[in-house]
């Protein structure tokens, strides 16, 4: 009775096992019915069911089979999802270190046992392409596998391995079983790296190579993390020393244009494996050794071999693409900023140093600053740097030859504001002195400019030979903006006078309207204030008496309105229309005041002798042979010059050529303009020169009484600081001189070389 009564304490449940088909026993409970009860209670186990005997060792059994199938690329005999269950099933009894070993220890013999095919007969002959590519099946294979074993010992990877932080997870292990007992052999990763250091070599000779190939077995050993050591620095190596070689044969070989034209395909092609094949960290020591040994390392031969050729013949895409690979040197941009400024600076000087060019020196310049700023805005970005450079070395080689250039460029605008140029519109006209304005700020002496600007401002006014009022005042604008008011000041003078006196001539003309005796001849008379305009030399003439008494009748006007005046004629500067009458008929001729009073001689005779017209007109012997040569010699001759010929000598006799004919009405003749003699050029410069020293005179005066006592030196210094001209020190030091003996200023009886304000 008492073991009835134990048996029911026991749980009123008989245990009943069963085996699964993974080995594992799985237990259950089914409830006996007692006849004398009419309730049940129900209890559970407090212990965990027990594995099977033999359980462990049988399910790794069938782990190992599976696992040596995948490595043999044979059939598994068992359900993927079966084997999974079983892992998971060891695990959760605590069997994790013994697996995890056991499978390291199949993986392992399997990997070692691999090596055998690389290093025995037939297979260690192969060629470096079949090694290759055995070695790839080998890694493909290793990795194929690695992740089938892994799918079934997920739950290991993924408890045991990632409990335990100093273990390597199945994937890491297989990339290290890999490593140590494959790739590092020496022999096969020797041969691997060989391969595909040839298979680069090869590509880069122009030879099509199995990219996919590369980017496997560069990965590999990515992967297995000795792709820098074992073959991005024998990579990079072997780089160096075909491009250091490549450099220097086809510097020599090829002119610079198609050498930098291959140096960008070269980058372009390494860029491109290192998308395709290489890994991403080969980028910059790769770019930076191509970059290195075909530009670093030949910055100056390129630049002095071809630079001048790429400028002289504005070749811009090559000139872009050599600001591109030099911006990518280190110091390329700093050597070819060097060289750009000295090639303006050579070139420039050439153009201006040459007086054989002075015909064309302004145009030329223009044409050289235009191709500049195209260069440095399409080829160069605009880089601040060189548009500096460009500024400074047009500032210095425009001022080699002092004076020059700023004479020329003021005879260049006279020609482009003068009347009878058609070469521009009113548009061209302005973009032409813009540029022109540009060339004029790199000049120092600007008081040179404005000496031969003001002489040829003068003559278009008073001869009406000014293209465009609009334009005149126009060039004065930008002159007054760049140079101040007090530059202008004259010029602005000239075109006051000359508006003043039309309105002057408006009130003369009513002024002879009520005077009882009229004249035949219509004068007009320009009235010029003298320190506005050049200084021209005075020449006395024998005019007509006509023109006599109406010179008196307008002096005695004048005169009477502006009492304290006085009036000197300048007849240089005269213009007059004649009526003349030949066979064809009557004509007009407008002509100079000196050919004016040389044809009205033919109205009391029939020919003249040079002496006698010299003697007639008292026209100087020079002046008189140009207007006799213009009359005689050129296109319209109203006279006739005997012996022939294009030169007027003494023996010359003239007389009026009747006979005369033209298709216009009016004929203009023009005064045969000898060109500016030396004489007046340097007269010009003289002026200039007399100036110049005016305004160091002044300068020094005034910083002495504001100074009172001051050192050569600091004297020097400041007049430098003021002077807005170009001056040597040894013209200083006479103008200091000078102003000594004027008693301006005097020594330091003690100090020599100190100065003291005279008050």
């Amino acid at each position: 009775m008492a073991e009835d009564t134990r048996q029911d304490k026991r749980g009123g449940f008989c245990a009943l096992t069963e085996h699964t088909n993974n080995g594992l026993a799985r237990t259950s409970a089914v409830a006996t019915g007692l006849g004398v009860n009419k309730c049940c209670s129900l209890f559970f186990f407090t212990d965990r069911p027990k594995l099977a005997e033999n359980y462990t060792e049988d399910t790794w059994l069938k782990l190992r089979d599976a696992v040596g199938a995948i490595q043999n690329s044979t059939s598994i005999k068992y359900n993927l999802e079966e084997l999974y269950q079983a892992v998971e099933n060891l695990c959760s009894y605590k069997v994790s270190p013994t697996l995890y070993k056991q499978l390291r220890q199949v993986c392992e013999d399997h990997v070692r046992a691999q090596i055998s095919q690389f290093r025995e007969y037939p297979f260690f002959s192969l060629d470096n392409l079949s090694f290759l590519k055995r070695m790839n099946r080998c890694w493909q294979d290793h990795c194929r596998q690695t992740i089938m074993i892994r799918s079934i010992f997920l739950f290991l990877d993924r408890t045991y391995v990632l409990q335990n932080s100093l273990l390597p997870s199945i994937w890491d292990t297989g990339l290290e079983l890999f490593r140590t007992h494959i790739v590092s052999d020496t022999v096969v990763q020797k041969r691997t790296v060989d391969g595909v250091l040839e298979q680069i070599e090869l590509e880069r000779n122009g030879e099509t190579v199995d990219r996919s190939l590369l980017r496997s077995l560069l990965g590999m050993l990515s992967d297995l993390q000795v792709y820098k050591n074992s073959f991005e620095e024998r990579f990079l190596v072997e780089t160096n020393r075909l491009y250091a070689a490549e450099g220097q044969r086809l510097l020599q070989e090829r002119d610079v244009p198609e050498y930098l034209h291959h140096v960008a395909r070269r980058l372009e092609e390494e860029n491109d494996r290192i998308v395709s094949y290489l890994d991403q960290s080969t980028q910059k020591p790769l770019i930076t050794c191509v970059e290195k040994q075909l530009l670093g390392e030949h910055m100056t031969a390129i630049l002095q071999k071809g630079l001048s050729t790429l400028l002289d013949e504005n070749r811009v895409t090559e000139l872009s693409l050599l600001y591109q690979l030099f911006s990518k040197v280190k110091g390329g941009l700093a050597t070819l900023l060097q060289f750009w400024r000295d090639y303006i600076k050579s070139f420039g000087g050439e153009i201006v140093c040459t007086p054989e060019k002075d015909k064309d020196m302004v145009q030329d310049l223009l044409d050289f600053k235009d191709k500049m700023d195209n260069v440095a805005q399409c080829c160069f970005t605009r880089n601040e740097a060189f548009v500096n450079a460009m500024k400074e070395a047009f500032e210095t080689f425009i001022n080699r030859r002092p004076n020059k250039p700023a004479e020329l460029i003021a005879k260049y605008v006279d020609s482009k504001l003068r009347a009878g140029n058609k070469e521009a519109t009113e548009e061209e006209l302005e973009r032409i002195l813009d540029k022109i304005m540009i060339i004029f700020r790199f000049i120092h002496g600007k008081d040179v400019f404005e000496a031969f600007y003001k002489k040829d401002l003068a003559k278009r006014l008073l001869v009406g030979k000014s293209a465009s009022v609009d334009a005149e005042k126009s060039m004065l604008s930008k002159l007054k903006h760049e140079c101040g008011a007090a530059f202008t000041s004259k010029l602005e003078g000239m075109f006051k006078d000359m508006e003043l006196s039309k309105d002057i001539m408006i009130q003369f003309k009513q002024y002879m309207q009520n005077q009882s005796e009229s004249s035949n001849i219509e004068l007009t008379v320009n009235i010029l204030t003298m320190g506005y305009w050049p200084s021209y030399t005075p020449m006395e003439v024998h005019l007509p008496s006509e023109m006599v008494k109406l010179q008196e009748v307008f002096k005695l006007f004048y005169l009477g309105k502006h009492s304290g005046r006085k009036l000197q004629w300048q007849p240089t500067l005269g213009h007059a229309v004649l009526k003349s009458e030949f066979k064809e008929g009557k004509k007009e001729l407008q002509v100079s005041l000196f050919q004016t009073l040389v044809l009205l001689m033919f109205n009391e005779g029939e020919e003249f002798s040079m002496e006698d017209i010299r003697t007639g007109t008292g026209i100087e012997d020079g002046e008189l042979r140009r207007t006799l040569q213009s009359l005689a010699c050129g296109k319209a001759r109203v006279l006739n010059k005997n012996p022939r010929g294009k030169d007027v000598e003494d023996g010359d006799r003239f007389n009026f050529n009747n006979d005369f004919k033209h298709k216009l009405f009016r004929i203009k003749i023009n005064q045969i303009q000898m060109k500016e003699t030396v004489e007046e050029q340097v007269s010009t410069t003289e002026r200039v020169f007399q100036d110049r020293q005016y305004q160091i005179d002044a300068a020094v005066v005034r910083i002495m009484k504001m100074r009172k006592t001051l050192s050569h030196n600091l004297l020097v210094s400041e007049l430098y600081n003021q002077l807005k001209f170009p001056v040597k020190p040894g013209d200083l030091k006479k103008r200091i001189e000078s102003l000594i003996d004027r008693d301006y200023m005097e020594r330091d009886k003690e100090t020599p070389n100190q100065y003291h304000y005279v008050a």
